[in-house]
């Protein structure tokens, strides 16, 4: 073969490898700019980043202050706080005995301190949304659809507790929960043939009280991830935008 057919056919590899690199650049390409479209004009990371931290303020300002009001607690049934397991039958005892009223008052006591103790949150939320990085935020964006709520209990958990714990004991001394609950545990304790019980209701309580903070800020953060219409500002509604690009069909 001549020299001259030699450099045609190279060419023509050549030519060939440069086509295929160029439609495979574009495929790259496009998959990033499916998963990143442009929703009215391109978002920077400083936009993801704010659009993130307002809607997690919205779940605060929405949902968690709702718990602070009277009855916050206690008549919201989807955090209300119940008896643990081992004072349900110190619960049915009273109410056999004729002693319903200071069983219900018990219980409402321990929701009370509840909502006494969330006042503490809200500076703790803020300062957590304030130090959100965007690599934190654009893996809240395209995650689960409890990313939000996951990324405060996993930055917050540990200072809430340790704020709620001694607000609730407080509280249980200021509205007289520890009188009560003494009065009650004692009580109970001395009906003949029962076994005995000391439980530690501070810290039922606390935690308690972090799981319902935590149900309400991922009742908030559905809402903006599924109803459009709770996307209340533009930054939201772009940002958002992008997560729902990235749901599969």
């Amino acid at each position: 073969m001549s020299t001259k057919l030699n450099l045609i056919m190279m060419k023509k590899v050549f030519l060939t490898i440069c086509i295929a690199t160029m439609f495979y650049g574009c495929a790259e390409l496009q998959q990033v700019a499916n998963q990143f479209p442009q929703v009215g004009e391109i978002l920077g990371n400083g936009d993801i980043a704010s659009g993130l931290k307002e809607a997690l303020n919205n779940g605060v300002d929405k949902q968690v202050v709702k718990l602070t009001n009277v009855d916050g607690f206690y008549k919201n049934q989807l955090v209300k706080i119940l008896l643990p397991d081992e004072l349900k039958k110190v619960d049915q005892t009273l109410r056999s005995v004729g002693l319903s009223s200071l069983a219900d008052e018990g219980q409402k006591i321990m929701n009370r301190a509840a909502e006494d103790a969330v006042k503490e949150a809200t500076p703790i939320f803020v300062n957590a949304i304030k130090e959100m990085s965007f690599n934190d935020a654009k893996n809240i964006l395209l995650g689960n659809q409890n990313a939000a709520t996951n990324y405060l209990q996993n930055t917050t958990t540990t200072a809430l507790y340790g704020k709620f714990n001694p607000v609730i004991k407080n509280s249980f001394s200021k509205v007289g929960a520890d009188k009560v609950w003494t009065s009650i545990i004692t009580k109970y304790n001395s009906i003949p043939l029962v076994k005995k019980v000391n439980p530690d209701l501070t810290d039922y309580v606390t935690t308690q009280a972090l799981n319902g903070v935590f149900k309400m800020v991922a009742i908030e953060e559905k809402n903006i991830r599924t109803d459009l219409n709770s996307r209340t500002s533009d930054l939201l509604k772009r940002v958002f935008a992008l997560q729902d690009k990235n749901i599969p069909k």
